[in-house]
């Protein structure tokens, strides 16, 4: 059973887990369980996609229940006008905060883009929320050094915070595409972390119907424990 972390008649939020897919994707065409079907088989009623988490992201994740609410919520996020929190363990010690300004092009990502696209906009806020260093080697350090950050994404490119983190030296702990393989087999060897140490922990917005200001917000799962990382 998923965790409904808000519902009514028109939205319903989920705490999606790390490893499960939105919807059907050619990401992984062996996969047979979708975050759509099983919210829309649990509550008994088709729900609609409007917007996306990444496969080993979890947290919260929000569905309309009407094609009518879907085009609304869209064109919110289409607008930047829904404020998304993210918690991450990135390698090495981040400055406090900053902003990364970096355009990201599609083609990077998906093998179908088109190669001559320019780059879109993209742009990330973070905070250093915590630093720690623990006595162990890895790779080339003789110490683990690692933060806890809170990301704001600004806009919404495919993996903009993993590429961003990757494009300021701070990969994502967990990140198999972009991120420190060493750093990785770090956090499954000492830690039993197998996953991306990407959380979306909020999401806020303006209910549609409402318009009163929503505020979801999604704890930390089990297998992502940051009092192990402290």
């Amino acid at each position: 059973m998923l965790e409904i972390l808000y519902q009514d008649q028109y939205l319903i939020a989920i705490n999606k887990p790390s490893g499960l897919l939105v919807h059907r994707s050619l990401i992984d065409p062996r996969e047979t369980h979708f975050a759509i079907q099983l919210t829309r088989d649990q509550i008994g009623q088709r729900v609609y996609p409007v917007h996306r988490l990444d496969k080993p992201t979890s947290g919260v994740l929000l569905f309309a229940l009407d094609s009518t609410t879907a085009r609304t919520i869209s064109a919110c996020f289409a607008a930047r006008a829904v404020q998304k929190t993210y918690l991450a363990v990135v390698r090495g010690y981040t400055a406090d905060s900053g902003e990364i300004d970096y355009a990201l092009k599609a083609h990077d990502e998906r093998a179908d883009a088109e190669p001559d696209k320019a780059a879109q906009a993209a742009i990330t806020h973070y905070q250093c929320l915590q630093r720690t260093e623990l006595p162990y080697p890895v790779g080339r350090y003789q110490t683990a050094r690692y933060s806890i950050v809170e990301l704001k994404p600004l806009t919404g490119r495919r993996h903009q915070l993993r590429r961003h983190m990757k494009h300021i030296f701070h990969p994502i702990v967990g990140d198999t595409t972009h991120g420190d393989g060493k750093q990785n087999q770090f956090f499954r060897q000492h830690f039993n972390a197998h996953r991306l140490l990407l959380h979306a922990r909020s999401l806020e917005i303006t209910h549609p119907h409402q318009q009163t200001p929503l505020a979801i917000h999604a704890s930390l799962p089990a297998d992502f424990n940051l009092e192990a990382f402290m």
